[in-house]
């Protein structure tokens, strides 16, 4: 629970862009409440090592670099609720925060609520999640020990799941609908170095398929139309991302992906409601942009509410 019902600020996700918000906006003296359904750090936490953070010279895991960013926000008196977040409202000139915990009232609103993976939305996608289908290397990588997988994906986030599974799979395979990767070149190389990891190019998966739980997909070459299938024990997907701005339709204006529409200062239409991070229209989906977008909106929120 928190200790009251209204705030100067109140920031909508926990990730990297929600964080560096916070520690900018409670060391400027503004009762400032964070709002996370999972716990703090967002996708980040799903990183095994994330070493282009500058300051960290041999790299740092994401998990770890969530809770040092948590633990300075929270030492300049950052109050943090887990809570799902279900509806914004405006009310004059307050902003209403709607929760699965109730109602809360702020001046300004940093929306930094992130984006999920996206799905294939093909046959047995749903069916087998949970049982073959995954979308999280780090947590489910290890029930795949000496089996086979694939990955579907292109680019940074593909590859990293592929580079993790390649620890405890016994083959990985990369399936990508174009002919070269969009990952960096760094985690391009150490894929095609990686004996374990190879890559089906120009394909895409039709249909995820099994009985109790995922024994083959079925694919198609998108230049020949050529059909095959490919017996696995476990699909990653890693197609991209989906914006987590369902609770904002009809409240702010959002791009062809659902993402949020800012200027150069974060700024949404809405005076007084900014965004940050991946939700963020263009987002370069780095940690440290992310930090850094979060750095703005939280000083051209104080600027706002200080009128």
């Amino acid at each position: 629970m928190v200790s009251k019902r209204e705030y100067d600020v109140v920031i909508i996700g926990g990730g990297p862009a929600g964080l560096a918000a916070g520690i900018y906006t409670s060391r400027a003296r503004l009762s400032s409440l964070l709002i996370e359904k999972m716990g703090a750090g967002g996708r980040i936490i799903d990183a095994g090592l994330v070493e282009n953070y500058p300051g960290f010279s041999q790299g740092v895991s994401g998990l770890e670099l969530a809770e040092a960013m948590q633990q300075q926000a929270a030492k300049f008196g950052l109050e943090t609720l887990l809570a799902e977040v279900i509806g914004l409202e405006l009310k004059g000139e307050h902003k209403i925060v709607k929760t699965s915990e109730g109602d809360i009232t702020a001046k300004a609103v940093i929306i930094a609520s992130g984006s999920d993976r996206a799905k294939l939305g093909v046959p047995g996608e749903e069916e087998f999640t949970g049982r073959g289908v995954a979308y999280c290397a780090i947590c489910d990588a290890y029930f795949y020990r000496d089996l086979p997988v694939a990955v579907v994906g292109g680019g940074n986030a593909a590859i990293n799941e592929a580079l993790e599974l390649s620890k405890f799979a016994a083959k990985v395979t990369i399936i990508h609908r174009r002919q070269e990767l969009r990952a960096t070149r760094i985690l391009q190389e150490r894929a095609f170095a990686e004996p374990k990891i190879e890559f089906l190019w120009n394909t895409v998966v039709e249909a995820i398929e099994g009985e109790d739980v995922v024994k083959r997909l079925r694919l198609r070459n998108v230049l020949t139309g050529e059909k095959s299938t490919l017996d696995i024990s476990g699909i990653f997907v890693a197609v991209g991302f989906k914006p987590n701005t369902d609770y904002l339709k009809g409240v702010l204006s959002l791009d062809a992906n659902g993402a949020i529409i800012t200027n150069e200062k974060m700024e949404t239409e809405v005076p007084g409601i900014f965004a940050a991070g991946d939700i963020r229209s263009s987002s370069i989906r780095q940690v440290i942009a992310a930090a850094g977008d979060g750095a703005v909106a939280a000083i051209y929120a104080e600027r706002f509410i200080a009128g």
